[in-house]
């Protein structure tokens, strides 16, 4: 099960927010740096998200990307913002080893296809839901018609076997992931999960860890990292 730590860029900072949308604080105005501390506490993959990007449909910390994929030597993976074929070809160009998707794989079933058929495993989509519907453009609009699990069974139908799923009721709120509905969608869905969202302490992780078994590969960790509730390397431990 992967530990992964997570960079949220916004004007060429590294902030947090919670739920998406409240109190933005930012930790860090050297992305690079942060990157290179997380790979010393022994990350072995690094989850960026270009909030920018996400919120108005291009990314735009793109060279800060490059910056931390020269700098480090484990995989990147990024997302926010990237809704064109051309786009995910020239990430990967670029070296991003897996391209996360999210509102343009929602709102056009030929893209995700498409974007299945061209990359296979190199993209992934980050399911990203508030009670029961997903949500896009950098959580800022309800789908209103798309429930998680019939998104999920678009998903499955497209080839997609892995996803990452957030709870943006959890997000940056420090009090613990949706156990319960990660629970209902192993078990529905049959597929593999990176788990994002409240993570707070370590005994979250090990809750998490239990559910390896069922489909847990992995747990995205951004706020409690930043906030000193404990150190990656205490959290790679417990995996």
């Amino acid at each position: 099960m992967l530990i992964i730590p997570a960079i949220d860029l916004k004007d060429g900072c590294v902030v947090r927010y919670v739920q998406g949308r409240l109190n933005k604080k930012v930790y860090s105005k050297d992305p690079v740096k942060t990157a290179k501390y997380w790979v010393r506490q022994g990350a072995q993959i690094i989850h960026l998200v270009d909030l920018d990007g996400a919120m108005t449909g291009k990314p735009k910390n793109l060279e800060i990307v490059k910056q931390i994929i020269k700098a480090v030597d484990v995989p990147v993976q990024l997302g926010g913002g990237i809704r064109k074929i051309e786009l995910i070809k020239n990430l990967l160009a670029y070296g991003i080893s897996r391209v996360v998707l999210g509102t343009k794989a929602v709102e056009d079933k030929n893209f995700l296809q498409q974007a299945r058929r061209n990359f296979k495993d190199k993209v992934i989509v980050s399911v990203d839901t508030e009670r029961g519907q997903v949500l896009t453009c950098g959580w800022q609009i309800a789908t209103g018609r798309i429930g998680t699990l019939s998104f999920i069974d678009i998903l499955k139908k497209a080839g997609f076997k892995e996803m990452i799923y957030t709870d943006i009721s959890k997000d940056g709120t420090l009090k613990g992931p949706n156990i319960k509905e990660l629970k209902v969608l192993l078990k529905k869905t049959g597929m593999k999960i990176i788990a994002s969202g409240g993570i707070s302490s370590l005994n979250d992780i090990a809750r998490l860890k239990l559910l390896e078994k069922s489909g847990i590969i992995g747990i995205i960790i951004g706020k409690a990292l930043y906030e000193g509730r404990f150190t990656l390397s205490e959290a790679i431990k417990l995996r």
